[in-house]
């Protein structure tokens, strides 16, 4: 029987009985020896290879792989014939190796060693099986998903882009991938190309496609080779380039997107099996590509003003923030544009209408302003042009233009419209150094070039930016003023002309704050209105007032009547008269004991809103009052309407009685409009006796101003009247 216990005795393997059952196995066997030569190689091994057997027997196993494993594989081996460590040895794994043609081939290796013979010399088998095409499809489904999941995150467009290209050049060796954009007009950009000589980037980036190139390009994605490669110039320099595999890139309407293309750095020609690699990136490549489009039009769409096309406020700021970041600070003026009378235009002919004129005023701009300007929409009906280099005079003469041109009339549903430009203009760096401030300097020069002269032009003043910093810490200051109690009210008395008693008293609200100091009404009654303070300030007012007249009765003082002023804003709310008549039973006070006054501008508005307040008040026996009567635009008809119980005559018809003689007529005029109508009359700004007395005679009602007495704080008024027992009021 003969012996088989050690097979390998004989150094030609292939005489054994075992060697002919190897032969025949369907996948590649290779055995080396101690010394790391082939001692076997069988059927299968040469058909992947390429090589036959009698070329490789007896080499070093070197000769089968790849060039880049070639220097660390004899140190592998001999580390595991020397400690027995087995890394690789009884595991399965996926390796690539060069065929004779140069073609690159995907396979699973399994490694077993044994020692053989007398000598136990140590020998190695490998089991290669050939899975190029099972591996190339899975990888790159692998590749697609990992593209996929890279672009609904975080990631940049450039490092999924270069991450496809990196994946695609392991999966061919010794290849370069690039992914190349194209333009609609033919433009070749590069997208990711990492490890492209520079030369052949350049000379990719100074491609220009014909409309023909184009055309085969999407009918035939693999006439790609012929664009990329074949438009070498013979002046371009040599590189380590000597193939390529390329396909175009379209998405699913056929629109040409880009070029993927890998380049072989293998002098040997390669068999197009890598050309399967590049189509079947293509997805992944349109995918990055539709991807990068989305973004950039959503960036656009981020960055453009929807009805006019311009740039919005956001894209403005960060323009004029790399305009003030350029070395050297160059000067450049901003106009502010303000579209006079839009809102005119939107409450009589609707929004449509008024949009036609910004759309129509915005392309007016535009044109009239050079490439190198920049023309914005900040919202509403305000834009921006920023003038690059300019001065006074500069700027002086684009507003004018800007001006000339917005009053071409404008055909609006058959009509012609004509616009004017309310423009303010400041200058960077003299009017400041950051964004916000310059543009906040020429809002302020546009609101007063709208409040001055609408039509024109005014440059930022030094002293308008103090105003505005005034109303913004003053305005800021006054959120907190009612809460921190540092509002408090004065009483002044208002006086029978007759008899010197004491009418009534009128709250006027006062202002001490902690650091400001002194804050006068004149100053922060109008920011309050501005602000939308004012309502929390005049209820504020009415309920303190009712307060005080219960305190007042408590201590046995009695004053008659307390008017409160009230703005046009509680004259919109339809719960002002609940919020009057809730009060009022709070404090168990008569409505009789309390008038509200108004301003002559709300006695004059004729909304559904404003009549029903009035009339709900007087219906319930509140008195009601126009404030600084004469001062302004009063209709006679209007007056005759109004449930009013008493007019007060402005202080100015006051002040000059001896000097000015229409100031007499206009206010004696007053006082008879008010007997006529049978309503008190009140005048304010009595400061002498001759003002009394000349009022008397007039047959004024009630009289108030310092000649009775200054505005006097609550624990004030009772001293007051104790001072002259006489004034006290009857409770009748």
């Amino acid at each position: 029987m003969p012996d088989y216990a050690n097979p390998l005795l004989s150094s030609r393997i292939n005489d054994t009985f075992f060697a002919d059952i190897l032969e025949q196995a369907a996948d590649g066997i290779i055995i080396i020896d101690d010394r790391n030569r082939i001692v076997f190689f069988n059927t299968a091994a040469e058909q992947l290879w390429g090589y036959p057997a009698s070329t490789v027997l007896g080499n070093d196993v070197n000769t089968l792989l790849p060039l880049e494993h070639r220097d660390h594989h004899t140190g592998y081996i001999t580390h595991n014939r020397q400690t027995g460590n087995h890394r690789v040895v009884n595991t399965s794994r996926e390796v690539t190796f060069v065929r004779s043609n140069g073609d690159y081939v995907a396979a699973e290796l399994s490694l077993s060693t044994a020692l053989l013979g007398p000598e136990k010399k140590r020998y190695y088998m490998a089991f290669i099986k050939g899975v190029t095409e099972e591996v190339h499809r899975r990888k790159l489904l692998e590749l697609q998903s990992q593209v996929f999941t890279s672009l609904a995150g975080y990631t940049t467009i450039q490092d999924v882009a270069d991450m496809l290209c990196n994946k695609v050049e392991k999966l061919v060796p010794n290849s370069i991938a690039a992914l190349l954009l194209v333009t609609s007009h033919g433009g070749i950009s590069i997208l990711s190309a990492k490890n492209l000589p520079g030369s052949k980037a350049k000379q990719l980036a100074g491609l220009v496609l014909t409309p023909s190139d184009m055309e085969d390009l999407r009918k035939h994605p693999h006439h790609a080779y012929a664009v990329v490669w074949q438009h070498k110039q013979s002046h371009e320099p040599s590189t380590d380039l000597h193939d390529c595999w390329a396909s175009a890139i379209c998405n699913g309407t056929g629109e040409l997107l880009g070029i993927f293309v890998l380049f072989s750095c293998n002098k040997d020609k390669i068999t197009d099996w890598p050309q399967k690699i590049v189509t079947g990136c293509i997805p992944s490549c349109a995918s990055i590509i539709e991807h990068e489009r989305t973004r950039y039009r959503i960036s656009q769409y981020n960055n453009i003003d929807p009805l006019t096309g311009l740039l919005n406020r956001s894209a403005l700021t960060t323009r004029l923030k790399q305009m003030a970041a350029q070395t050297g600070q160059a000067p450049f003026a901003i106009l502010m544009l303000d579209v006079d009378l839009l809102q005119d235009v939107n409450n009589v002919m609707g929004y449509n209408s008024g949009d036609i004129v910004l759309q129509t005023v915005a392309r007016r701009i535009a044109s009239l302003c050079r490439a190198q300007h920049l023309v914005a929409r900040l919202g509403s009906d305000d834009f921006v042009v920023v003038m690059p280099g300019a001065d006074r005079t500069k700027s002086c003469k684009l507003a004018h233009d800007l001006n000339c041109i917005a009053r071409e009339p404008i055909e609006v549903k058959g009509r012609d419209l004509v616009a004017s430009l309310s423009i303010g203009i400041s200058l960077y760096p003299d009017d400041g150094t950051e964004i916000e401030e310059i543009l906040g300097a020429s809002e302020i020069a546009m609101r007063q070039a709208k409040k001055q002269a609408r039509g024109g032009f005014r440059f930022f003043g030094k002293d308008g930016n103090s105003n505005v910093r005034e109303r913004l810490i003053i305005g800021s200051a006054l959120r907190e003023a009612l809460h921190k109690k540092e509002l408090y009210l004065v009483y002044q008395p208002q006086v029978c002309a007759l008899t010197g008693t004491l009418c009534g008293v009128e709250a006027l609200s006062r202002w001490q704050h902690p650091s400001l100091g002194f804050i006068p009404p004149s100053t922060f009654i109008p920011i309050a209105e501005e602000t939308g303070q004012i309502e929390a300030i005049g209820l504020w007012s009415l309920e303190k007032s009712c307060e005080q007249i219960r305190k007042w009765e408590q201590d046995n003082v009695y004053v008659p009547i307390v008017s409160v002023n009230m703005s046009a804003v509680h004259f919109c709310s339809m719960d002002l008269p609940e919020q009057i008549l809730s009060t009022l039973q709070k404090y168990s006070l008569a409505p009789q004991r309390l008038t509200i006054e108004i301003t002559e501008s709300v006695a004059m508005r004729q909304d559904p809103e404003t009549a029903s307040n009035l009339k709900a008040i007087r219906d319930m026996g509140v008195g009601l009052s126009m404030d600084d009567f004469g001062t302004g635009f009063s209709s006679l008809s209007r007056l005759a309407q109004l449930p009013l119980t008493e007019i007060k005559i402005d202080r100015s018809f006051v002040e000059n009685f001896e000097n000015n003689i229409s100031s007499l007529v206009v206010a004696e005029a007053a006082i008879n409009i008010g007997k006529r109508l049978g309503i008190k009359v009140v005048t304010e700004g009595v400061e002498h006796e001759a003002q009394e007395t000349k009022l008397q005679e007039l047959g004024c009602d009630i009289l108030q101003g310092s000649f009775y007495s200054k505005p006097l704080r609550a624990e004030e008024i009772p001293l007051w009247l104790a001072a002259r027992p006489s004034r006290r009021a009857s409770r009748g």
